[in-house]
């Protein structure tokens, strides 16, 4: 073994485990590998082509085609060293047909073409065996051809161009401001993702998409000798749908405040910075008095809250209970979309669905079974309208064309139904942050997403955070530890009392959203401004009951 392959093979202990998706058959590889062009579009075609033909051949009365080249790159830091970097890539065809009404697929990483032609006859033939015990066909919703077209996210520079050097000196420093600044303990990353994937359908679609996300982060912490206490503070970075452009900010992308606020663009130098003085901080802030708060949620706290409470259970496999892993079902049923009429939450509360959002994390052109990607409401001025659903789900609740939110994280994975950016919408009128604290009595402004909990049908739910601020009489009067909030899900939406206006709106997400069995990696982004909950149940997590 070449010592370049070990270097990227021990390079993939902990990288591999903190990589936000990793394909089957990822492979290790040279950092410079991730530049050289995959394989030619047309050769794409021509392989998409062979798949469709052998498919049809054999029965399939429709057939799709995923070519996929998925690069990952993990650089991995602690204080003032480098604990691990990662550069994997995985390469293969994912073959999905119907074929006597009912669903096949099969996958291969042999990319000849007697090899995917076997691969589509092997999913024609899982279609068929599952046939003999399906109960009713599979119901497609129509979608036209788009012919030969291609997507790729609008980035500036493509982070795996990017030497690793450059990334492991800014990493470093940052770690070294940390310790600087009197923190105990600092670890920091910075993952990149690119999704080089081509549809083919017998629809007459032939689609090449490339795909960028980012996600810069870290942690400090804080121990204090004299009490043993310690505290810490994670990143307010978000992981985005965009190039290494994201840690270049701009004076336009930074709001002050309590804290620094990043919309756009994101400085981990300076945030990192902020981070060490609020553990600082953290360590001698009391502790919180339980009761009655309005609680103002940033939205580095807030699109966790929206993930869990109203991206999940508006998905329509879990309404219908056939998807019930990792995040459950859905209190959501369908009789109380039917009723027009469900009060979700107040009449300030409008959420939306949206796969084209510039810069999030689910933002492409076509979806993975080849539908043009856009936006459309789940909740409108309170009200349940909508769910998310695809092609087969569609004649469900009654929808004449799929809402294009499907998806696969890999090549050799089943696409199926995944969240959208679901986002909340921010305020029509002219609303800041200062505005919300000095109109709010008695409250805690809540910064950063922390720990959660909450039942299997998204309803009643706990959240924690990063930091926590004290309001009194409209100011904010210092720190709070050991906060969470409780409530279910209809009361808090409910309790929606204030929104910021646009200037404040600003994207959060996640890189690992998982669901299904085999489970499945998704990358989803939730956007809203900041806003207020009146008279939500704050309790302190440190005491005992």
């Amino acid at each position: 073994m070449k010592r370049s392959d070990f270097l990227y093979l021990s390079g993939l202990g902990l990288g591999s485990l903190m990589l936000p998706e990793m394909p089957a058959f990822a492979r290790p590889i040279d950092p410079m590998a991730a530049l050289y062009d995959g394989m030619d579009v047309k050769q794409k075609k021509q392989l998409a082509d062979v798949a469709l033909n052998a498919a049809r051949s054999k029965g399939a009365s429709y057939a799709d085609v995923r070519i996929g080249r998925y690069l990952n790159q993990a650089v991995i830091t602690r204080e003032n060293r480098i604990q691990n970097i990662a550069n994997t890539e995985s390469q293969g065809v994912g073959i999905r047909v119907i074929a006597n009404g009912c669903w096949g697929f099969a996958a291969s990483n042999n990319m000849t073409k007697e090899d995917v032609a076997k691969t589509a006859e092997r999913a024609v033939a899982v279609a068929k065996a599952n046939a003999k015990i399906q109960a009713e066909p599979v119901q497609l919703a129509p979608q036209k051809g788009f012919g030969e077209v291609s997507w790729k996210t609008p980035i500036e520079i493509n982070a795996f161009e990017v030497p690793i050097k450059d990334k492991t000196d800014l990493l470093l420093s940052v770690n070294a401001a940390a310790k600087a600044g009197g923190a105990s303990f600092i670890n920091s990353t910075c993952f990149a993702v690119n999704e080089q994937k081509y549809f083919a359908s017998t629809d007459g679609s032939y689609i090449d998409q490339d795909i960028h996300r980012i996600f810069p982060s870290f942690v400090v912490t804080k121990i204090d000798a004299a009490s043993g206490k310690f505290q810490s503070r994670k990143s307010l970075s978000s992981p985005m749908g965009m190039g290494y452009e994201y840690l270049n900010a701009r004076p336009q992308d930074k709001v002050a405040g309590v804290v620094t606020r990043y919309k756009g663009r994101y400085d981990m130098l300076e945030d990192v910075k902020a981070a060490t003085a609020d553990a600082n901080q953290k360590i001698k802030a009391k502790t919180v008095e339980p009761g009655k708060y309005d609680l103002i949620l940033d939205p580095s706290h807030l699109w966790l809250t929206i993930h869990e409470s109203v991206g999940h259970p508006t998905e329509l496999d879990r309404v219908l209970g056939y998807e019930a892993n990792y995040a459950g079902t859905s209190f959501l049923t369908l009789d109380k979309w039917e009723s027009k009429k469900f009060q979700f939450g107040s009449k300030l509360v409008n959420v939306v669905a949206d796969k084209t959002q510039p810069g999030s994390l689910g933002a492409v052109g076509y979806d993975d079974e080849g539908v043009k990607c856009k936006k459309w409401d789940l909740i409108s001025d309170g009200i349940l309208v909508n769910y998310q659903a695809i092609r087969d789900q569609a004649h469900i609740i009654g929808l004449k064309e799929s809402q294009g939110c499907c998806y696969a994280q890999s090549w050799d994975d089943v696409q199926f139904q995944r969240m959208a950016n679901v986002s909340l919408q921010p305020g029509k009128t002219k609303m800041s942050v200062d505005d919300l604290i000095k109109n709010t009595e008695k409250g805690i402004y809540i910064i950063g997403d922390g720990s959660f909990s909450i039942d299997q049908q998204r309803y009643n739910f706990q959240f924690g955070g990063q930091t926590f601020y004290e309001i009194k009489n409209g100011k904010i009067v210092g720190m709070l530890n050991d906060v969470a909030y409780q409530a279910n899900t209809r009361e808090f939406w409910n309790s929606c009392a204030a929104i910021a206006d646009e200037s404040d709106y600003r994207l959060g997400g996640a890189f690992n959203d998982g669901k299904g069995q085999p489970s499945q990696s998704n990358a989803v982004s939730h956007g809203s401004a900041t806003t207020r909950f009146n008279g939500v149940n704050v309790i302190n997590t440190a005491r005992k009951i």
